[in-house]
């Protein structure tokens, strides 16, 4: 089977090509426009895994490019992690978000269609629920008013998935919710991509603990939690990239051609827990302040993954403490 991982650059998709090869997935191929990733990345996926991983620099959006692309290689399954994901940013530059996650999406439907591309998973999010009002989340609770733009890329992104679904029954599709990925892979050569400026908090904690941030902001504490800081589902990265080798094996023994899968821990942590966890382990105590809820923001979330243990066989093997001491083994090696 010939797999295209589109963003295979980036933060999940490198971690997933890594399990693709390991559950012996040979023939893949990643492309990627590298705005969130670098090229550098597929050379410590070498180091990884002992073979060099086929690439090409790629922009999704771009209509003529991709569906050349497409057309002039005979892929099998495309999983689609490309897109951008910044929620902040995203609120900043919603036109930018939607023109490039929705047109990549596009264009990929239709290169499947004139290419004859029979399977493709989604890299959906747990943002489509918005601000739930029944927790845990399944896959059946509905989708809410959407918190960022980015989180609506999402929503729409799944909508015309279902749909070309219905009209394309010969092609199989899955979207898998992402809740919040963190950690790093065991090695310490590849993780979330280092900036200066990163948003997601584990990378953020990490970058304080190392001295590469004199302090950061822990962003509302008047939530209503237990010490009122909002609740993510963690899930280390290397769980959601074994989800999607389960996902690609459960496309040939679907009933149906379109279905969805929450993949996160089943519990959810604070922001605060976190922030302690990682004081635990390096026996810090990390510079931080608090300051008010961000725009976008989701208060409460985390996924009843029942769904995916039954179906994909698949459960997280990776606790909190896991996410914090990959994490910060990877901030090391910078």
């Amino acid at each position: 089977m010939k797999i295209l991982v589109t963003g295979g650059a980036g933060y999940i998709g490198s971690h997933t090509i890594i399990e693709l090869f390991n559950r012996g997935y040979k023939d893949i191929v990643s492309v990627d426009n590298y705005l969130n990733s670098s090229e550098i990345e597929y050379g410590k996926l070498a180091k990884i895994l002992g073979v060099k991983v086929s690439y090409k620099e790629l922009d999704l959006a771009n209509e003529s490019e991709c569906l050349e692309f497409l057309k002039s290689n005979h892929f099998d399954a495309i999983i689609h992690f490309a897109a951008l994901k910044s929620v902040p940013e995203s609120v900043e530059m919603p036109v930018l978000y939607y023109k490039n996650n929705l047109n990549a999406l596009l264009n990929i439907l239709q290169g499947m269609k004139e290419n004859h591309i029979k399977k493709i998973i989604f890299s959906s999010s747990c943002s489509v629920y918005g601000n739930p009002n029944i927790l845990p989340v399944t896959e059946a609770t509905p989708f809410g008013r959407a918190e960022s733009p980015y989180a609506h890329t999402k929503q729409i992104g799944e909508n015309i998935i279902q749909s070309f679904c219905k009209a394309n029954p010969q092609i199989k599709a899955l979207s898998l919710r992402y809740f919040n990925p963190a950690g790093a892979h065991i090695s310490g050569l590849i993780g979330e991509v280092k900036t200066k400026r990163p948003n997601n908090l584990v990378p953020i904690i990490a970058q304080n603990a190392i001295g590469m941030r004199e302090k950061f902001t822990v962003f509302g504490t008047d939530f209503n939690t237990k010490d009122g800081s909002c609740i993510r589902d963690y899930i280390h990265v290397s769980d959601i990239a074994d989800a999607h080798v389960l996902a690609m094996e459960f496309l040939d023994r679907m009933d149906t051609n379109y279905d969805v899968f929450n993949l996160g821990s089943g519990s959810g942590s604070t922001t605060l827990e976190v922030v302690n966890a990682f004081e635990k382990l390096k026996d810090v105590e990390l510079n931080y302040e608090i300051g008010p809820r961000r725009d976008g923001d989701v208060e409460t979330i985390y996924a009843n993954n029942a769904k995916a243990k039954e179906l994909l066989n698949w459960s997280p093997k990776h606790d909190l403490h896991d996410i914090v001491s990959t994490a910060w083994a990877w901030q090391q090696n910078a």
